[in-house]
């Protein structure tokens, strides 16, 4: 499956639904993992940023 950001599956960009349909995962776990690495230091802020500008949308 090809890495792609789902148009109805968001709760900001749709970056952790198409990590977690490409890898098979649930998105709920996708997105707990997401949002517990915003606490610690580091650039996941720039990174998430990054595969929103990344990750093309899913096509019609």
């Amino acid at each position: 499956m090809n890495l792609s950001r789902p148009k109805n599956d968001r709760v900001i960009a749709g970056v952790c639904a198409a990590i977690a349909r490409r890898f098979g995962w649930r998105v709920g776990i996708v997105r707990l993992v997401t949002a517990l690495s915003i606490l610690l230091p580091g650039p996941q802020v720039i990174l998430y940023i990054v595969l929103w500008i990344l990750i093309p949308e899913d096509p019609v």
